[in-house]
């Protein structure tokens, strides 16, 4: 029988005064019972709207079928049919504005806590299942994908699947990409990454760290090593700064390197001695996830006081709705309506401060939001030591500067079409690397588009 509650089934949490100590997970997760009641919500609607929301189309209502009949095993076979990555994409997908906001559900209540329920099937299965995973026969035609992020890793485990043998080359020296470099152990533990991508070396996906392309190989070079196609989804990792005064004093980090240090160097844990600065008070300038994410680290590496400071209003905070929430929850202070104007410093280059004016909400721009303006006369300081800069990324120039006809557009993103196919023949690319920063089930959308495209292209090529 359908559960007609109109509110999801609630998931535990750490109590918010404790969490912003540690680096544990913030959300526990749902029990067995939790999700077969929560299942019970899903109406099994005939045109699923939920899937159409889904940027790998997951077969949401199949899997929740199964566990509402407690078949968690079936439930993760339907689930990993599409997704790679389930056990990432339960955590930190938006669902709220893809599967969930589809679902009927939501029109008179809250929708079906989809990602919730991947979330727990994904994690019974590693706690509780045996995969077996099998090797598909090769076929003996080689692709390199560029970048071990969302991207690539899911573009390299559906060629993988296809019989292809798949070299991924990672410049830093874990696979992951943004899960392991940007997101942090309380929203995404590292383990549960580590478990994600060791599934794909079981395929036969072979990952060689510490490979910059574009240095120490070029994109030429390896279609000259027997490669037939080429996948580039390095990411969107070089920083934005707002070139104000002061931007280049100590206590300066851009949202990228402060969180690298923090997850990626585990600046958080007593064992590693990670240089990072000891933050009293810390300004994030910013209203992303990004900038959510870097606020809540800084509380937990012990700093008294976060704000985060943001030149539009609180409606307008690009970052998910559950993030902010969690962020107020452990004592961020939201400084909306405010704008960086110059960072201030002592004697001896340190941050002393950080200069902002006030704004005002005017006409709406080409983003659809009201542009903000500067108030005259509004301006005041907070006292920070140290200011961390969280206001967008762009991709890399690197690996285009060291080939030819790999077009890009003016904010540095390769060219690409709907398939992923670039300006270059057989070169292939998708995620931030051609958009720019979005979300991780973004990326690994345009990974499975990509791998299917290089599938139809080396086919073609070998029936010529």
């Amino acid at each position: 029988m359908a559960n007609m509650s109109l509110k999801k089934q609630p998931m535990p949490e750490q109590d918010p005064n404790i969490r912003n100590k540690n680096f544990k997970e913030v959300a526990l997760g749902y029990t067995g019972e939790m999700a077969v009641e929560e299942a019970q919500r899903c109406l099994q609607c005939k045109t699923a709207p939920c899937v159409a929301g889904c940027p790998v189309n997951v077969r949401i209502p199949q899997f929740i079928a199964k566990v509402t009949a407690g078949d968690f095993t079936g439930a993760y076979s339907e689930i990993a049919q599409t997704n790679s990555l389930p056990a990432v994409c339960g955590r930190v997908c938006p669902q709220e504005s893809q599967c969930e906001g589809k679902c009927v559900r939501g029109i008179k209540g809250e929708p079906v806590a989809v990602g919730r329920l991947e979330r727990f099937v994904a994690d019974w299965q590693m706690q509780n299942g045996k995969d077996e995973i099998k090797r598909p026969e090769s076929n003996g035609q080689k692709v390199a994908v560029v970048g071990a992020g969302p991207a690539g890793l899911t573009c390299a485990g559906d060629l993988a699947k296809l019989g292809y043998s798949v070299t991924i080359y990672e410049a830093l020296h874990t696979a992951g990409g943004v899960l392991v470099y940007g997101i942090p152990e309380f929203r995404l533990p590292k383990a549960i990454v580590a478990k994600e991508v060791n599934k794909l070396k079981e395929l036969g996906v072979t990952i060689e760290n510490n490979m910059v392309i574009g240095k120490m190989n070029s994109v030429d070079e390896l279609f000259d090593e027997g490669y037939e196609a080429v996948f580039i989804g390095s990411g969107a990792g070089l920083p934005s700064f707002m070139n104000i005064p002061g931007e280049n004093l100590l206590g300066v980090y851009s949202a990228n390197e402060y969180l690298t240090r923090i997850n990626l160097m585990k600046a958080y844990l007593k064992d590693y001695d990670t240089p990072i600065a000891v933050s009293h008070k810390v300004a994030v300038v910013g209203g992303g996830n990004v900038a959510m994410d870097a606020a809540r680290c800084a509380k937990r590496m012990g700093a008294e006081e976060v704000y985060i400071v943001y030149r539009r209003s609180e409606q307008e905070l690009p970052a998910r709705a559950e993030e902010v929430h969690h962020a107020k929850e452990e004592g961020i202070i939201f400084k909306v309506l405010n704008n960086p104007v110059a960072i201030l410093g002592d004697p001896k280059g340190l941050v002393s401060g950080i200069e902002c004016v006030e704004m005002e909400l005017g006409q709406h721009d080409a983003s659809g939001r009201r542009s903000p303006i500067p108030k005259e006369g509004s301006n005041f300081i907070i006292d920070v030591d140290t200011v961390i800069m969280s206001i967008g990324t762009s991709p890399n120039p690197l690996i285009r500067s060291t080939t030819t006809s790999l077009e890009a557009n003016k904010y540095g993103c390769l060219i690409a079409d709907e398939s992923g196919a670039t300006t270059k023949e057989g070169v292939f690319a998708g995620g931030d690397a051609v958009t720019g920063a979005a979300t991780v089930i973004l990326a690994m959308g345009a990974g499975k588009n990509a791998a299917k495209a290089i599938d139809v292209y080396i086919k073609e090529k070998h029936q010529q």
